[in-house]
C-alpha cells in the first residue's frame, strides 16, 4: 500500500525530472498526472495510485515548496469536483482515458447542464428531451445557470429520455461538446454587473450513445453523485483560519478602529465563531470522504457556507458604511472564476446573494438534511409515481 513515504519519494523523482524552474507548466502537470500524483486516491493511470485520499496534502505541500505549478483548480471546478468524481464511478475505460487527462491539468474546462426554466429546484422535472437515433441521440432543449459554459469545452448534460415513465426514472446522463453545431451560449447579466453564468439553447444537437454516462434512463441515479460532490466542493472547501469571507471583514476591523460600534462588535464575535466552526467541521467532513463518496451530510456544510456568506457580507457592509456599497469594476465581464475575497465588499455582499440558490437552494437541500440525514418523515409527493408527460406544467 502506498504510504506517505512513498508519496515522498515519488514527488522527489518527479521534481528532479521536471524541474518546475526549466519545464512548460502543461509539461508539468501532464508528467505529474502520469506519475499518479494528480489525485492520489484514483486508481493507477487515471492520475492517481490508489492511495488514501488524505495523503493528497503530503504531495500537494512538496510540490508548493518546490514552486511547482498546480492546475489552477477554481478556474476549472465543476470539471474537478463534478464532473471527473461521476466519470470515475459511472464512465467507461475509454472515457476515463479519453476525458479525465485533459479535465485535471486543465486543457478541458467543464460546465454543468442541469437547470433548466422550470426545472431548477425540483430538477427532476426537467424537460430537454433527448431521443434515439441510431448510435445517436438528438437532444433538444434549454438550460440555465450554467456557470462557466462560454469558457467550456465539455459539459455534463442530464435530459429526458423517456417521459412514459415518473420523472425520476427517465432521465439519462451525458457528455456533451459544447462545440458541437446547434449548442448555443447565451450570457445572463447579473446583478454583480457580470456575467458567470449562461442559458444554453440545444437546438438538434447529435451526441453519440458512447458519450452516454451510465444507463439509458438511469441518469437521476448518476447525477445524484455529482450533486452530493458538487455540495461538498461549495460548501467544504478547505481554508486556512479566517479564510473565505470572514478575513476581510475582520481584516477591516483590526485596521480601521473608527468604524467599531459595540453592536457590530458582538455579531463579529459570534460570526467568526460560527464561520470557524464551519472550518472545522468541514475538516472534519473531509475526513469521512477519505472512507467513501460523499453522502448528503455535504448539504448541511452547503447551508452553512450559503448563510454564513450572507450574513458576514451584510455585517462588512455595515461595517464600511457607504464605501461598503461601492466596488470600481461594475461592467459587463466574462469572468473565469469566481472571486470572493479578492474584490470590493459592494461586490461581495451582492454576489453571496447567489449562495442560497446555487449549488441547490437552501430550501431543497434543509429537506435532504431533514429526511437523509435525520432520518424524519419525507414531504408528501403526489407526483412521485406518476408519468413525467402526465404532469402539470
Amino acid at each position: 500500500m502506498t504510504d506517505a513515504a512513498e508519496l515522498q519519494r515519488r514527488t522527489a523523482e518527479l521534481l528532479a525530472a521536471h524541474p518546475p524552474a526549466t519545464t512548460d507548466r502543461l509539461d508539468f502537470l501532464k508528467a505529474r498526472f502520469d506519475t499518479g500524483l494528480a489525485w492520489v486516491h484514483y486508481p493507477e493511470g487515471l492520475g492517481g495510485l490508489g492511495a488514501p485520499r488524505a495523503l493528497q496534502a503530503v504531495v500537494d505541500a512538496e510540490l508548493e515548496a518546490a514552486g511547482a505549478p498546480d492546475n489552477a483548480p477554481r478556474r476549472n471546478g465543476i470539471g474537478l469536483g463534478m464532473a471527473a468524481p461521476t466519470i470515475l464511478k459511472y464512465g467507461t475505460e475509454e472515457q476515463k482515458q479519453r476525458y479525465l487527462r485533459p479535465l485535471w491539468i486543465g486543457e478541458e474546462v467543464w460546465c454543468q447542464l442541469f437547470s433548466e426554466p422550470g426545472a431548477g429546484s425540483d430538477l427532476a422535472a426537467l424537460g430537454t428531451r433527448a431521443v434515439r437515433d441510431g448510435d445517436d441521440w438528438i437532444v433538444n432543449g434549454q438550460k440555465v445557470w450554467t456557470s462557466g459554459a462560454h469558457n467550456a469545452r465539455w459539459a455534463i448534460l442530464i435530459a429526458r429520455t423517456d417521459p412514459d415513465v415518473p420523472k425520476h426514472a427517465g432521465i439519462t446522463y451525458f457528455i456533451c461538446d459544447m462545440t458541437d453545431p446547434g449548442v448555443e451560449v447565451r450570457p445572463l447579466r447579473q446583478i454583480t454587473g457580470e456575467a458567470e453564468f449562461n442559458e444554453v439553447f440545444l437546438t438538434d444537437v447529435r451526441i453519440p450513445d458512447s458519450r452516454r454516462l451510465g444507463a439509458v434512463g438511469d441518469g437521476w441515479r448518476v447525477a445524484q453523485t455529482t450533486l452530493n460532490n458538487e455540495r461538498v466542493a461549495i460548501g467544504g472547501m478547505r481554508l486556512p483560519r479566517e479564510g473565505g469571507m470572514i478575513g476581510p471583514v475582520a481584516k477591516a476591523w483590526r485596521e480601521r478602529p473608527e468604524l467599531r460600534t459595540h453592536d457590530l462588535h458582538q455579531r463579529l464575535l459570534k460570526l467568526w465563531v460560527e464561520a470557524e466552526v464551519a472550518r472545522l467541521t468541514g475538516e472534519r467532513l473531509r475526513q469521512q470522504l477519505v472512507a467513501g463518496q460523499p453522502g448528503p451530510e455535504g448539504a448541511g456544510m452547503k447551508l452553512a457556507f450559503a448563510r454564513l456568506n450572507q450574513e458576514i457580507s451584510g455585517l462588512e457592509v455595515e461595517l464600511l458604511g457607504e464605501e461598503g456599497l461601492l466596488y470600481d469594476d461594475w461592467t459587463l465581464r466574462r469572468p473565469e472564476l469566481v472571486d470572493f475575497t479578492g474584490r470590493e465588499a459592494g461586490y461581495r455582499y451582492l454576489r453571496a446573494k447567489g449562495n442560497s440558490i446555487e449549488g441547490g437552494t437552501s430550501e431543497i437541500l434543509l429537506n435532504i438534511v431533514a429526511e437523509r440525514v435525520l432520518g424524519l418523515p419525507a414531504e408528501p409527493r403526489t407526483d412521485k409515481d406518476v408519468a413525467w408527460k402526465d404532469l402539470a406544467r
